[in-house]
């Protein structure tokens, strides 16, 4: 029997896609917001496409916002970005 893919959304294009081919960003107990590239840190986790477009598109249309009930300044947005580029994404 075929092994069950989980499914995630992504918060910038609303495709839903595996979890492994997504990078998922956590929100931690101290409401610090951080991307989590094991997958395994303890918070609350939202799933973004690997591609830059798509924290774009969440940026405008406030994706994570939504996800983790919380105003979220420019400044994170900026940082994640950064993380992105160190990761090396399309």
């Amino acid at each position: 029997m075929a092994k069950k893919v989980p499914l995630r959304q992504c918060v910038g294009c609303g495709e839903m896609k595996g979890k492994r081919d997504m990078l998922r960003i956590l929100k931690t107990a101290e409401n610090e917001i951080c991307l989590d590239v094991t997958g395994k840190k303890n918070g609350r986790g939202a799933y973004i496409c690997r591609s830059r477009d798509c924290l774009v598109q969440a940026r405008k249309n406030k994706g994570l916002e939504r996800s983790f009930k919380m105003s979220i300044p420019s400044e994170v947005y900026d940082t994640l970005e950064r993380e992105f580029d160190n990761i090396g994404t399309e």
